[in-house]
This record gives structure tokens, sequence and C-alpha cells, in this order.
């Protein structure tokens, strides 16, 4: 018999790094987290859509349709939807400050929290100086990514067939390369010191796929993560705490909502 899962409400929930348009976008994870998960507020904080790889080569099946569509219903239901580009999806960037469908296009903004802090939102690719400096680099970095994740695809159904769960080659190898280490850790200061700057509590951002909550110098960095290979978002609750979602693949439909997800708060 199935479970009917209840659906969980918070004030504000972040998504980022989607990458619609791309055979590594766990779309079937993201339209289940859509589902029971609603909110006041939904941030899309970049890089939703690929449009580096559609410019390569189309790729668009209908979930993904799909994950456009429960957005922009959310929008006519009355959820506040924004969405800042990120360096994927940088051609929306020429509509900043313009509406779609419901949806505002902004390059970033300071969201104040249900007890009065207040987070700094943007995407984030602007502290990646591989991305900033050497946009050749980057490209042949998201070739090799891409890649990483094709054959962690078939690693992966490899280990369904054998009864073990999802494991993500790519996230592990993130945190086990010393000059990848780096990398985050210089991208979280980088971001943070600018939040510092701004005179704000917190700041909110994705791009590199490592979903994070921490202290970095007085500043809550947090980062949602992706749904590529975290299934992540943070979210807001009512009362203005903040905690990061890790969705759990839906195995079954007849999973309860709390065999579903994991959390980290802060």
């Amino acid at each position: 018999m199935k479970i009917d899962s209840p659906v969980t409400q918070y004030r504000s929930i972040w998504i980022s790094d989607i990458h619609l348009g791309t055979r590594g976008c766990q779309v079937t994870q993201l339209l289940d987290f859509l589902k029971y998960n609603e909110s006041e507020n939904l941030f899309l904080v970049g890089d939703i859509i690929d449009g580096w790889r559609l410019k390569r080569s189309w790729y668009w099946p209908q979930e993904h349709n799909d994950v456009v569509q429960k957005i922009l219903r959310k929008a006519r239901k009355g959820t506040n939807v924004v969405f800042i580009p990120g360096n994927h999806d940088e051609f929306a960037r020429d509509y900043v400050n313009h509406h779609f469908g419901g949806v505002e296009v902004v390059d970033r903004l300071i969201h104040e929290t249900a007890d009065g802090k207040r987070l700094l939102v943007l995407h984030g690719d602007e502290f990646d100086v591989v991305v900033r400096y050497a946009k050749w680099l980057a490209f042949l970095g998201d070739g090799a990514y891409t890649a990483l994740l094709a054959f962690n695809g078939w690693f992966n159904k490899l280990r369904f067939a054998l009864g073990r769960p999802y494991w993500s080659l790519s996230a592990y190898l993130k945190l086990k390369v010393k000059n990848a280490v780096k990398y985050i850790a210089e991208y979280e200061e980088a971001i943070a010191k600018a939040a510092a700057a701004e005179n704000v509590d917190s700041v909110v951002c994705g791009h590199i796929h490592h979903a994070e909550i921490r202290d970095i110098n007085g500043i809550l960095y947090c980062n949602d993560g992706d749904w590529v290979e975290s299934y992540s978002a943070l979210v807001e609750h009512l009362d203005g705490r903040l905690e990061l979602v890790f969705w759990a693949e839906p195995i079954s439909v007849e999973l309860p909502l709390s065999a579903r997800k994991t959390v980290c708060a802060i």
C-alpha cells in the first residue's frame, strides 16, 4: 500500500546546478523533491539550464521540460520564484530585471530571514578564477567532468545490480585530490570575504557542486549543492533556521518522507 507522504512547508528553498539539458541531471530525484516540498520563496541559484552542453548537442527529454513546468506552476500558485543565472545559463543574464512566467531574473539579491538575518544570494562563478580568467579551461574541465559523470552512471548501474546504494565518484575525488580541496577552500573564502564587504550575515551560493554550511570568519557560508551529485537544497524554516536537505533517491513511491531525506543543520 502506498504511503501518502506529507508536503513539507518552508519559508524559502534554494536550489542550483540542476544542469537541465545534460544526461547527468538527476531529474527524477528533483521532481520528487519539488513534489514534496513547498515554500514561500524559491530561489534558483544558477546553472539551472546547461547552455554550454546544449550548444554542443541537444538533449532535452520530457522530464526536463516537466521540471520547468513544475517551477512555473509554483510561480502561478503564488510562490515567489527568483532566478539568478549562472555561468552555464549565462544567456539569461541579458534578461536581468525582467519577469518571465512569474519568475523574476536578477543578478544577485539580499534575502532577509524570518529571524532577521541578511543573506547575500548569488551563483558564485565570478569568484572562480578558472571561469573568470581562463574560460577555455573551464570548458575543457566541463568536458572531463561530463565524461566522469557518464562513467559514474555505468558504475552505479553495476552497484544497483549488486544491491548497493548510489555513490558519487566525482564527489569522492573532489574531497581526496589535494588541488580540488584547495580550490574549494579558496572559493569559499573569497565568497565569504565578498559577503563581509556587503555587511550581511550570510552568503548563499552554488557553482562548485559541494553542499556545505560553515562559519568563515564570522560569515555563515551556505552552498546549496547540486542535482548532479549530491541531490541537495538549502532550506529556511518558518522560524528562520537554515538547513541543508539531501534528497535520497526515490527508489519506491511507497517511501515515507522521512526515508527520502537527510538533513544537516547549522
